[in-house]
This record gives C-alpha cells, sequence and structure tokens, in this order.
C-alpha cells in the first residue's frame, strides 16, 4: 500500500469527489481525516470508510473561519500525532456572470475557494514544520481555472488563484521538505458519486440533464469519475512523487490539451 502508515486529511467530504479522494487515500492504507462544514458529510465519509475497513476520523469544519481550522489541525495532531497529507477540496461550485453576481455571493465563493484553501495550507504546514514532516499538501483546482467560462466568474477567479497559490506556496515550503501541489479535474461523470451517496444511505436524486455533452467535448470522449482522481491525489501523496513540487496534474480526460474549435464527438 502507498500510503500505509500516513496521516491524510481532505476537506470538501461530499459523496462525489472528496469522497472518493477520502476512500482512494484510506484504499492506500491512510488514516483519513474527513473535513466538512456539514456534519453528515464528515461523519458519513468516515464511517463508510471504517466499514470497508479503513481507520478515519470526521471533523465538521468551515475552513473560512481560522479558529476553527486551527483546532481541526491540532485535533488531528493531538489524535495521530502528525500530518503527512492534506488535500484542499472543499469549494463552492457554480455562480453567477460578472453582471449578475452580488457581493456576498462573491465573498462566500472566493472565501471557500481560495481562502479556506490558505487557512489550511497555513495550519497543516506549519505543523508539518513543527513534526519535521516531510509531507504532501495537494490543492484541487478545475478546468475552469486554466480556461474563461461564462456565468462562473467566481468559480473561475478563485480556481484560477488555486494555481499560482500552488506554486508560490510550494517555493515556501521547498525548504522544509513539503511538497505542494495542484490537481486538475473537470466535468465529471455523477454516477460514482451518486452510487457512493446511495451507500451511505442516502437517496438517490431524481437525474437532471447537463446543459452540454461533455463526453463529446473531451478528447478520450468520457468523462473523469472520482476514483480517476483519487489515483493521482495517492501518487502525489505518495513518496513515488517525492520529487514532484508546485506541479499541476490534470486529470481531464485531455479537455485543456485540445485544440478550442474541435469537438471530438461531432
Amino acid at each position: 500500500m502507498k500510503l500505509q502508515g500516513k496521516i491524510a486529511i481532505v476537506t470538501g467530504t461530499s459523496p462525489n469527489i472528496g469522497g472518493g479522494i477520502a476512500q482512494g487515500l484510506a484504499d492506500e492504507g491512510a488514516t483519513v481525516v474527513c473535513v466538512d462544514v456539514v456534519p453528515a458529510n464528515a461523519e458519513q465519509c468516515a464511517d463508510w470508510i471504517k466499514g470497508r475497513g479503513g481507520t478515519a476520523l470526521g471533523v465538521t469544519c468551515d475552513v473560512t473561519d481560522e479558529a476553527q481550522v486551527e483546532a481541526m489541525v491540532a485535533r488531528v495532531r493531538d489524535t495521530y500525532g502528525r500530518v503527512d497529507a492534506l488535500v484542499n477540496n472543499a469549494g463552492i461550485l457554480g455562480g453567477l456572470s460578472v453582471l449578475e453576481m452580488p457581493l456576498p455571493r462573491w465573498n462566500r465563493q472566493i472565501a471557500v475557494n481560495l481562502t479556506g484553501t490558505f487557512l489550511c495550507t497555513k495550519h497543516v504546514a506549519r505543523c508539518m514544520v513543527e513534526r519535521a514532516t516531510r509531507g504532501s499538501i495537494i490543492v484541487i483546482a478545475s478546468t475552469a481555472g486554466h480556461q474563461g467560462q461564462a456565468g462562473n466568474i467566481a468559480y473561475c477567479t478563485s480556481k484560477s488563484g488555486l494555481l499560482n497559490f500552488t506554486r508560490a506556496a510550494a517555493m515556501d515550503l521547498a525548504r522544509h521538505g513539503i511538497r505542494v501541489n495542484s490537481l486538475t479535474p473537470t466535468a465529471t461523470d455523477p454516477e460514482e458519486g451518486i452510487e457512493r451517496g446511495v451507500a451511505w444511505g442516502r437517496p438517490r436524486p431524481e437525474q437532471r440533464s447537463r446543459l452540454l455533452d461533455f463526453p463529446k467535448m473531451v478528447p478520450m470522449q468520457k468523462l473523469p469519475s472520482p476514483r480517476h482522481y483519487a489515483r493521482a491525489a495517492v501518487f502525489l501523496a505518495s513518496d513515488d512523487a517525492e520529487m514532484v513540487t508546485g506541479f499541476d496534474l490534470r486529470v481531464d480526460a485531455g479537455a485543456i490539451a485540445k485544440y478550442w474549435p474541435w469537438v471530438p464527438g461531432a
């Protein structure tokens, strides 16, 4: 197992991407602390991992509140002795255009997506430095951070900011042996997250159609699932990536690499 004995924190552990990454880290031997502002997301994710034979702890925390973040990291340190890996996944999806976005909604989305990542990175990195842990910090970005998208101003802005936050934090922490990398997902196949939610005891949501046929728009003609992001996160958190820092690992079925007017499925 690539992460046997390691202690990992994952923020934003709903059944979709965060829950999938938490499950993937646990399957590779990590003890996983499932962190979410919604208590059910934290507790159900941790219970699911424990039910599969893993070790996990659910912690409720608002990543925009520095006192809560400090308390969360202190709890992990006091319980397990250290932190080896952090996955900054907590975020608010969707949004509005620059013409329509109210300031309070803008502020909240920037606070969760960008400031929350800063606060978790700051306090986990301090713990790593204090314990001389040569750890790994992973920032979940988005293809929307690489490209402009209409009607999504705060999400695009915050995810773009995370890309350079990753590089700057990597430079700050390199001398401590702490690696910082980003992982870029794209539009995600919803089925795995739905099935995970059902396994957690949640009702199956009504099926909703998407405005765009995303699978036809990516070169690989199918969308990634959370398990694909989890495998990438395992690599970045493991010793296999010991010389990788300041890097963005795209798991996007070729979306960013594609020449813009080409529609593969047309």
